[in-house]
């Protein structure tokens, strides 16, 4: 039998506006940590998990965080990067349309983008799955509700690090049987067996930094 990846759904490099960490960082970090596979997803952007990619083909997946004018979807198997603030609707159908799997990103973190329910209930039959726990989230029953959401609506469970640093990277993962590509993440998916552990409230503060060095002192480059 084969044996089982690591898989890391939720990450981000210095392409996201509240991030500082270099692809190539994030990649050797996932590799120290024994992470066998890496969604990266930045905000908004595909730039920092393409040149992760090229880093490590065979260990990094192109994803995107992308916020709606509702909330926010996290989307794996990216091959063309979807702009901000469109519709929810628009945004999955851009989705769909490059074959992305699609997941909600911490739906009930009102702090950070979260969902209304009446607009969660619209979206959730044409999603493939719920992130049922960030390591960032405050408050665990924010957690504990999107888990309970998910259950509810016959959704399978994504969880992620939500990695803004270094040191979260690898702190919420799921094992699943290898996959190529989101038909057969869709397929495996439902077998994944979570490995969570909450950050501390810290990270934020250090995601807060980011922000303001990036403001203070714009980069030519990214990295």
């Amino acid at each position: 039998m084969e044996p089982l990846w690591r898989v890391e759904f939720h990450c981000h490099t210095i392409a996201s506006k509240d991030s500082l960490v270099k692809p190539e960082a994030l990649v050797a970090e996932a590799a120290r940590r024994g992470v066998d596979c890496l969604i990266v997803t930045d905000h908004n952007r595909i730039d920092g998990a393409l040149r992760a990619q090229a880093r490590a083909p065979d260990r990094v997946v192109v994803g995107e965080e992308i916020k709606t004018t509702r909330g926010e979807l996290l989307a794996a198997f990216v091959r063309e990067a979807v702009p901000p603030y469109l519709t929810p609707g628009e945004t999955i159908a851009r989705l769909r349309d490059q074959g992305a799997f699609i997941s909600v990103s911490h739906p009930f973190d009102l702090q950070r983008s979260g969902w209304q329910l009446p607009d969660l209930l619209e979206i959730a039959p044409y999603v493939d799955a719920i992130e049922v726990f960030n390591a960032r989230c405050l408050d665990a029953g924010m957690n504990q509700h999107a888990a309970e959401f998910a259950r509810q609506h016959h959704l399978p469970g994504t969880v992620g690090s939500d990695a803004h640093t270094l040191g979260e990277v690898g702190r919420a993962t799921l094992l699943l049987p290898r996959f190529s590509g989101a038909d057969e993440l869709r397929q495996v998916i439902w077998q994944g067996q979570p490995q969570v552990q909450l950050s501390s409230w810290t990270v934020h503060l250090e995601s807060a930094y980011a922000r303001w060095r990036k403001r203070v002192f714009p980069p030519r480059q990214q990295g």
